[in-house]
């Protein structure tokens, strides 16, 4: 299994704090089936800045130690990108990471209550710069819950997105699970990855998550997500089906 969004590089953002703690992520996800991890460190959030060039190293000296503990578990580098609007200006000046370094996707987060004003513009743009966007835990986003015409919008241009595997087992809440849910229902998701920071409270969930993904949908749903991780890894086209709109159930008052 391949998990594309986790934050196991060592003392780097909120994730893992110690190179200890890495390597007990890195235990924990082999026991979960998962043999390769994308290493997506916040950057731009308010908080952290993570370059391209630092995560690289970060994630080669990762990898020596994993060798050198004999856990077999590859990570790559990727990043964690908070939509700012001189995205596209640091990607030319070498300072925004492609996944696994392919010049094909980006992630883009956006913040947890709101989907900036410039947001359209700024996706067009990226996707005018040769990069597929791809919006991370949108099931996560107050706003798009409560407009995922706004999500079907930029799906429908061909913007991709991913959602993370806790959304799925109700880690975060009946209304986000049931969110992630129509998500899927909805082709208006493409991948699903673990987004966890350590074990204890923001664990992977990957194999949990497969389990609901089979048994609501099927072998063939969670064969595509798995097969798009894999093809994003690769900067290669991703599968998609058509995206559906999702409606909005009217409340009606009782007078």
């Amino acid at each position: 299994m391949i998990d594309l969004h986790c934050h196991i590089l060592p003392g780097v953002d909120d994730g893992a704090q110690t190179i200890e703690d890495s390597l007990h992520m890195a235990k924990k996800a082999v026991a979960e089936g998962i043999h390769t991890i994308l290493a997506t460190p916040h950057h731009q959030n308010g908080k952290y800045i993570n370059e391209k060039n630092e995560i690289l190293q970060q994630v080669s000296t990762l990898n020596q130690y994993l060798l050198q503990e004999n856990i077999p578990l590859t990570v790559l580098p990727g990043q964690e990108i908070r939509i700012y609007g001189e995205m596209i200006e640091d990607y030319r000046n070498g300072k925004i990471l492609t996944l696994n370094h392919t010049n094909k996707y980006i992630f883009v987060e956006f913040p947890s209550s709101q989907v900036p004003r410039f947001t359209e513009r700024l996706l067009y743009d990226i996707q005018a710069e040769g990069l597929i966007p791809i919006i991370v835990h949108p099931e996560r986003n107050s706003r798009l819950i409560e407009e995922p015409a706004i999500l079907y919008n930029f799906v429908n241009k061909g913007i991709m997105t991913q959602v993370t595997a806790s959304s799925l087992t109700g880690r975060f809440g009946k209304k986000i699970k049931k969110f992630t849910l129509n998500l899927i229902e909805a082709n208006l998701t493409h991948m699903i990855a673990s987004d966890a920071h350590n074990i204890s409270n923001r664990d992977f969930c990957m194999q949990e998550a497969s389990e609901i993904i089979i048994s609501k949908y099927g072998e063939e749903t969670l064969t595509l997500f798995q097969n798009n991780a894999s093809l994003v890894l690769d900067g290669k086209t991703c599968y998609r089906d058509m995206p559906l709109e999702i409606k909005k159930k009217k409340i009606l008052g009782v007078f």
